[in-house]
């Protein structure tokens, strides 16, 4: 027996292998320091655990009822969108998921059929390829003639074909720590307006922005029509450093949301009851802590981006959103005698005991991946090997 050929056509997540390798030289006694979690270092607020605790207290720990979200998750998620987004949904037109990684995969699911094409920007999340192949579909990457990774409406436009069905769009980006404008996002939207096609709208980190990319405009709300034509993917992970609560959500026309809710029902049966009520105090409660590690972020990818750039043969784009930096290492291989990001990464973890995660994950073979998501101290630490091993410019 052999595994399926929809399992074979998998690539481990790249983010979670290095993680693993991480710990495991860590586990040897090696002092690793690691770049590669997506997933802040601030602790769940309190209110938010008290919720839950509360909740476990009272009993819920049976099935969430309805599969699809509790009727107060739905509530604070509608809430969300309604104070922060100015996106008006009813109850029918939610759903909550097992983390913003269900939420996309079910998307994809739900509306792709075999050979239906997806336009997909580079770089791109590392599971947005694999999910989108599972389902059937056509990765068709779009990787921008900008040197910021902000594609052009004229680049998206000249990929579309009879076949497309869906548009990934994702600001603030991870990987590239790039977030998009209004006018750019309505710019975009105005390309694609007359075309029979949905936006996926991967908006995970929209409450962390920085510089003069605080504001965010979610691309339902970019134009008429727009909010029927766009399913929104959210979080309670990035924003309320809740990554292993697995909580995510999502918000669209009421008619995709069901076909998801049908697939959901058959899978995991849905998110955590007690949990979800973490996520209601999350959305609905205290904001303070976002707001807190808003600057935190911002403060640390400026201090990173700064360094990056004064290394020999890195180039790095200062992040305006997320908790990434993503520079070109590429004129660092000559120097570590290799030729591509993965055995950057494997020299840089032997030499140096600092974990990256090799850009080729996302698309972008000349790139890295490093998170900013870790206390100023580490992130010096990791530098300044980082520094020794490649030397200043």
């Amino acid at each position: 027996m052999q595994p399926s050929q929809r399992a074979n056509q998998i690539t481990p997540s790249a983010t979670l292998a290095v993680a693993t390798k991480a710990a495991q030289l860590r586990a040897e006694g090696v002092d690793v320091i690691g770049f590669g979690a997506g997933e802040p270092d601030f602790p769940t607020p309190p209110h938010v655990c008290a919720a839950a605790k509360e909740a476990l207290d009272r009993g819920a720990t049976n099935y969430a009822k309805p599969a699809s979200g509790i009727p107060e998750a739905k509530a604070a998620v509608i809430e969300k969108f309604r104070r922060e987004n100015d996106l008006q949904y009813a109850p029918d037109e939610v759903i909550v998921t097992l983390g913003g990684k269900e939420a996309l995969a079910l998307a994809f699911m739900a509306l792709l059929d075999p050979g239906d094409e997806v336009l997909l920007p580079v770089p791109y999340w590392v599971s947005f390829p694999e999910q989108i192949g599972l389902a059937g579909g056509k990765v068709v990457p779009l990787t921008p003639s900008r040197s910021d990774f902000r594609l052009t409406p004229e680049e998206i436009g000249a990929a579309l074909t009879p076949r497309t069905k869906i548009f990934v769009f994702n600001s603030p980006s991870n990987p590239g720590g790039f977030a998009y404008t209004p006018d750019e996002v309505r710019e975009i939207a105005a390309a694609l307006a007359d075309r029979d096609i949905m936006v996926f709208s991967d908006e995970m980190y929209d409450r962390l922005r920085y510089g003069d990319r605080r504001e965010h405009l979610s691309f339902a709300n970019a134009g008429d029509g727009w909010r029927d034509k766009t399913l929104t993917f959210n979080a309670a992970s990035k924003s309320h450093s809740m990554t292993g609560w697995r909580l995510g959500y999502a918000a669209g026309p009421n008619w995709l949301i069901k076909a998801m809710a049908k697939i959901q029902s058959h899978t995991t049966s849905g998110a955590v009851n007690f949990a979800q009520y973490g996520l209601v105090a999350a959305l609905t409660g205290d904001q303070s802590h976002v707001e807190e590690m808003r600057q935190a972020f911002e403060q640390r990818g400026t201090h990173m981006a700064a360094r990056l750039n004064a290394l020999a043969g890195v180039s790095c784009l200062q992040p305006s959103g997320a908790f990434y930096c993503f520079p070109d290492v590429s004129g660092a291989f000559g120097k570590l005698g290799v030729s591509n990001s993965t055995d950057f990464c494997a020299k840089v973890l032997e030499d140096a005991h600092v974990a990256l995660v090799p850009g080729g994950a996302f698309g972008m073979d000349t790139h890295v991946r490093l998170s900013f998501a870790t206390g100023m101290a580490k992130i010096d630490a990791g530098l300044d090997r980082l520094e020794k091993l490649l030397g200043k410019v």
